[in-house]
């Protein structure tokens, strides 16, 4: 990979002859584990302004409708954060001179809070090309981190790292953006991005934003109905906010509520697209879960479009077939299914290699499949199973040839990530058609059967019995290569916890890394692994998109408790009674047997349930009558005592107890952390 500096640029066709899709990654870490930011990506014409409100992708518009550009989201990486988007540079429009990628932080957050800020530029094949670091980041809340441009018939990259003070509305307003200030006092200030349309001539270079009327006109009488459409439709894009419907140029489908049942009794049970009870075995699981999931993607292209973007697919047609018959040595292969996309009469090609019900995927059958690949000239290899994949640890040991010119790259997906996935489209973002939003649903009632065997990851591994033994015996040694298994297994779990409820929630919910981007996975594992056996305790954080707070999560195996919890700091200036009896208002759905703990510099002060708290708010405040700096509330859990390997009450105690701090807990503090205001 080549490494360029501010200011400079790159062909990248001279440094891939696949480079006519790739995928842009911005990455950071964050000491505190609360740094986030939102990536936005704006086509430019020749005059360096968008064309109309659809060359403005973010967070709540991620995709084009041709294809071109696609936001996949955050992943946890060995170091922190990194937001992806795929680019398919064949299919953004000739009058696109631009592409710039940028992202912006919100509620007072600087860019100078966070560390290791990065871009990099993959190939289709996944393979890096070129890196950019920004090492001079300090107030600004808002950077355009690079851009990539046309130079007669070829793209180039160009690395930008120009800040701004006044986050998205002032990089907006530079690019045709107009913009409505929110002058309505707020706990945190807001703004709204209104998006200038093709037929609205774009401000003047030295004019600045243009005023924009603060309500909508009215509808004209005689089309009510395209009034109504136009104004739930109109081009304002809400720049802090969260939580709002997605903004696109035509009509998204998502699910409706569901109605009441003219079902009898609860016997009766709904008719499926896709029925699961006659599963039997293994083999059965894997045809149907590979059928029904690769005929789904070829039908709904929101769906497979999703999947495959960041395994290097152009946007285009897209069929899918099951147990294609493929010439290798004495005996052909079969592999579970095969995705072939076209565009501009050129054609994508992966093959799918399926497990399900926590089966392993085994390292001689992919790497036959991927020799297979190389020969007849494919692109990749996609396995797809209940694991779970980790950034530096690979679901499967394969070699690759590379003395072949042709590449083929090498993609995993979880069950868990796919139903993720879905949920998204259907409950949060949308999809083009009523039709397509129930397939989706379907996909997902299957998935999520007990008979599909596509539940996700459920197999601590081998290792977790004796390691969980030696625990409680204290015989396991602090250097035992088991306990790293089990520290990986852990990594795993959460990940698939953070999918399942940021699915739910429709809203990014990722493990927080602490380390920086020079760490070597390994040995942050092995520290892990020397802990657990000094302590017996895995331990986990998560953040949750739209809120301030990480939420810990601790299981101990000596004592077989799961520990939530969540520190929540104390409003500046506020008297210590008024803030207790306010952070317990704020907590009155919340379980009884939730502890609250005041923290006094750092440390432990006094604490009690909840119900007991409730009726002696001053009961939480010190003695001495020192200020407390904040509160820390916790539940805990018995995390199940099941001793297989397969998925166990380990695991289900686990995402339980998340999901039942989450909802119980955290959903009721976005009063509380507004006074509070943002830590890091």
């Amino acid at each position: 990979m080549q490494e360029i500096s501010k200011g400079a640029n790159v062909s990248l066709t001279a440094l891939s002859e696949d480079a006519g899709a790739v995928v842009v990654s911005l990455g950071w870490t964050s000491a505190t584990g609360a740094g986030d930011a939102d990536v936005s990506v704006l086509l430019l014409d020749e005059n360096g302004k968008i064309r109309s409100e659809n060359d403005f992708y973010f967070y709540n518009h991620p995709a084009a409708v041709d294809g071109s550009v696609q936001l996949l989201g955050k992943t946890p990486t060995s170091n922190g954060d990194e937001d992806r988007i795929s680019v398919d540079l064949t299919a953004v429009p000739e009058d696109v001179a631009r592409i710039v990628v940028a992202a912006s932080q919100y509620g007072g957050a600087r860019f100078g809070d966070l560390d290791d800020l990065r871009m990099t530029v993959s190939d289709r094949a996944g393979e890096p090309l070129v890196g950019y670091s920004i090492e001079d980041a300090g107030v600004e809340t808002a950077f355009i981190f690079g851009e990539l441009y046309r130079r007669g018939e070829e793209w180039k990259f160009r690395a930008v790292g120009q800040g701004y003070e006044t986050g998205l509305t002032g990089l907006a307003t530079d690019f045709g953006i107009e913009v409505l200030e929110d002058t309505e006092p707020t706990a945190a200030p807001t703004a709204e991005i209104a998006v200038v349309p093709a037929a609205v001539p774009a401000p003047p270079e030295e004019g600045g934003a243009t005023a924009v009327p603060a309500e909508a006109p009215a509808a004209a009488p005689e089309a009510p109905a395209e009034a109504a459409a136009a104004a739930a439709s109109s081009a304002t894009v809400p720049a802090q906010t969260r939580g709002r419907a997605p903004r696109t140029t035509r009509k998204k489908v998502t699910l409706p509520k569901v109605a009441k049942s003219l079902a009898e009794n609860d016997t009766w049970r709904t008719a499926r697209l896709f029925p699961v009870p006659s599963l039997k075995s293994d083999k059965e699981r894997e045809v149907r879960a590979t059928s029904v999931l690769l005929s789904v993607m070829a039908q709904v292209p929101e769906l497979g479009r999703r999947l495959t973007a960041g395994f290097g697919a152009p946007a285009g047609r897209m069929q899918t077939f099951t147990e294609v018959p493929l010439p290798h040595g004495d005996t052909p292969k079969r592999p579970d299914g095969v995705i072939r996309v076209e565009r501009a009469g050129k054609l994508w090609t992966a093959l799918v290699e399926t497990k399900t019900h926590g089966n392993p995927l085994k390292d001689e059958q992919v790497q036959q499949y991927m020799d297979i690949a190389a020969r007849r000239g494919y692109e990749a290899v996609i396995t797809l199973s209940n694991d779970v994949a980790l950034d530096g640890s690979p679901v499967v040991d394969v070699k690759i040839d590379g003395r072949r010119k042709h590449k083929v790259s090498l993609w995993h997906l979880s069950w868990a990530e796919v139903a993720h996935q879905a949920q998204m489209l259907i409950r949060h973002e949308g999809v083009g058609n009523a039709a397509h939003a129930w397939l989706l649903q379907e996909l997902l009632e299957y998935l999520q059967h007990e008979n599909s065997g596509c539940h996700g990851f459920q197999n601590m591994g081998p290792a977790w019995v004796p390691v969980r033994k030696g625990i409680e015996d204290e015989t396991i040694s602090p250097d035992d290569e088991r306990a790293i298994d089990v520290v990986e297994s852990w990594e795993r779990l959460i990940r698939q916890v953070c999918l399942r409820l940021g699915g739910e929630l429709g809203q990014k919910a990722l493990p927080v890394q602490r380390t920086r981007r020079d760490s070597d996975p390994r040995a942050r594992r092995a520290l892990a692994a020397a802990a657990l056996c000094a302590d017996g305790k895995l331990s986990a954080e998560l953040r949750i998109d739209g809120t301030s707070s990480v939420i810990a999560v601790t299981a101990d195996l000596r004592t077989g408790k799961v520990r939530t919890s969540v520190d929540i700091p104390a409003p500046e200036g506020s008297y210590p009674l008024a803030t207790a009896k306010r952070l317990l208002r704020a907590l009155a759905e919340a379980p009884a047997d939730l502890h609250v703990q005041s923290l006094v510099e750092g440390e432990n002060g006094p604490r009690g349930t909840l119900e007991r708290l409730r009726p002696e708010p001053g009961d939480l405040l010190p003695k001495d009558g020192a200020a407390p700096t904040g509160f820390r509330l916790s539940l805990i859990k018995g995390m199940g005592n099941t001793r297989g390997n397969t998925e166990s009450g380990f695991i289900r105690g686990v995402d339980a107890a998340v999901d039942r701090f989450y909802h119980g807990v955290v959903a009721h503090l976005g009063a509380v952390e507004a006074r509070g205001g943002r830590r890091g």
